[in-house]
């Protein structure tokens, strides 16, 4: 008589609630990106529809400098969020602080090219419709940069006064999420405005 194979009991991995702050930043990443795509959008079709000059092809200089220092900044992110994760907090405190000088080095580029655009080009967000489109996307953007930067900052201060550890990993994991997404959104925006729209 053969013998039949021995049955092996199924054990389910319990089932557990994600984590509410993944949540919630992934339905603020959504309604931001929503928000996003409306100017976007809006952007696209205006494009080359301005009566009265200036052209974006006669004023944009293509920013690459600004460009590789954010995203730059994902990568040091996703590096000082490695060192925390293996409780090296010399290592996190010095990727997040290139973090930090890296989106507000792109900051300040953005704030230059508004100065040179406004009060040498002439171009304001009254002069016509690229003006109005352009200020309203490239703003939008850099207002959520502003405000990543106030995050990376608060955590920076907390880091110095060693008031971060490896338990907050997670938490940080959350916020890099929105910083991550800043940074993705400028990929989109950087195509539409200094490639496509010039």
């Amino acid at each position: 008589m053969s013998s039949l194979p021995a049955i092996v009991p199924i054990t389910e991995t319990p089932w557990t609630l994600p984590s509410r702050g993944r949540v919630g930043m992934f339905s603020l990443i959504a309604g931001e990106t929503a928000i996003f795509t409306i100017f976007i959008v809006a952007y696209i079709y205006y494009i080359g529809k301005s009566l009265s000059g200036p052209a974006p092809r006669q004023v944009l200089e293509v920013p690459i400098f600004n460009t590789i220092c954010l995203l730059s900044s994902s990568v040091t992110i996703h590096l000082a969020l490695r060192a925390l994760h293996r409780g090296g907090i010399a290592t996190f405190r010095l990727f997040w602080f290139l973090t930090l000088a890296l989106g507000a080095t792109f900051l300040i580029g953005t704030g230059r090219e508004w100065y040179r655009l406004i009060y040498r080009e002439g171009l304001t967000i009254s002069t016509n419709l690229f003006g109005t489109t352009y200020y309203s996307l490239v703003g939008l953007h850099a207002f959520h940069v502003s405000v990543g930067l106030l995050g990376l900052l608060t955590v920076m201060v907390f880091a110095l006064a060693a008031k971060v550890n490896q338990q907050h990993a997670e938490r940080l994991d959350v916020f890099s999420l929105y910083w991550h997404f800043v940074d993705a959104v400028w990929i989109a925006v950087f195509t539409v405005v200094y490639i496509v729209g010039r």
